[in-house]
């Protein structure tokens, strides 16, 4: 049973891939991380599919077996691979009920995730199948946390693998895009970041990317300014279009 899941899922990233797929996105509420073999995890599935009630840790086995699963064919197809932390969704119930679910009920959710997130990494780069990854936090309280973590598993030979992500949801904004770059900066090379993305489903949403770039070309003008960068516009400028756009480039191409 759980052999004939992961085939499937399998299957469908090479029909996304033979279409030109680059890119995973998942949503990661919670970090789970409990290691678990195929056969106990074929056992949980069965057990789902009779319709009985799983346990937490069954739940957190499960995810994590399909997460490691789905990170060894991302990188067998030089694929990257984005991890979105930390939303706390549908917390009215009344207006879940009017309006349904995703309708704009939801919050920072503040559980700790570092470990779990580590070993989960751990797993895929101790057998050498840790994709290129991006890591976002809604939880501005973890900026440093993935900043830090992002740096653990870098690779010699792939410019800036492991990426702590541009400002997501509620820190898309001003002071959130800052203390990003800042956390970067201070923890990383701001000068590798693949910079802004954007949710393609809202096409009022592109204006951050110009909102992103403004950010940008002010901080390091402050630190010129201030005598922490050097004063060569073509030098910092080359560092400006790389966050911009050539980083990505590079970054996505397989």
């Amino acid at each position: 049973m759980c052999r004939h899941l992961c085939e499937a899922l399998t299957k469908r990233i090479e029909f996304f891939d033979s279409v030109g797929c680059v890119c995973s996105d998942h949503a990661l509420d919670v970090v789970m991380f409990a290691p678990a073999d195929r056969d106990q995890v074929d056992k949980i599935v069965k057990k789902a599919l009779g319709g009985d009630d799983l346990t937490a840790l069954e739940v957190e086995q499960y995810k994590d077996y399909v997460l490691v699963h789905l990170g060894k064919q991302y990188a067998r197809l030089h694929w990257v691979q984005q991890y979105h932390i930390g939303a706390l969704r549908n917390n009215s119930r009344r207006y879940m009920g009017l309006l349904g679910p995703d309708t704009g009920f939801d919050a920072i959710e503040d559980q700790t995730f570092a470990k779990k997130l580590s070993m989960l990494l751990d797993t895929l780069d101790s057998t050498d199948e840790l994709p290129k990854t991006i890591l976002y936090c809604l939880n501005p309280r973890d900026n440093e946390v993935l900043a830090t973590i992002m740096n653990c598993f870098q690779q010699s030979g792939i410019v800036g693998k492991m990426q702590f992500g541009s400002t997501w949801w509620f820190n898309d904004q001003k002071d959130g895009m800052e203390k990003q770059l800042t956390a970067l900066s201070q923890l990383g090379l701001v000068s590798k970041f693949v910079g802004m993305l954007t949710d393609s489903r809202s096409f009022l949403s592109y204006t951050r990317h110009e909102y992103f770039r403004r950010i940008l070309c002010n901080m390091f003008g402050t630190l010129i300014e201030e005598g922490e960068y050097p004063n060569d516009v073509e030098f910092v400028g080359e560092i400006v279009k790389d966050v911009c756009y050539n980083n990505a480039i590079k970054y996505f191409s397989k």
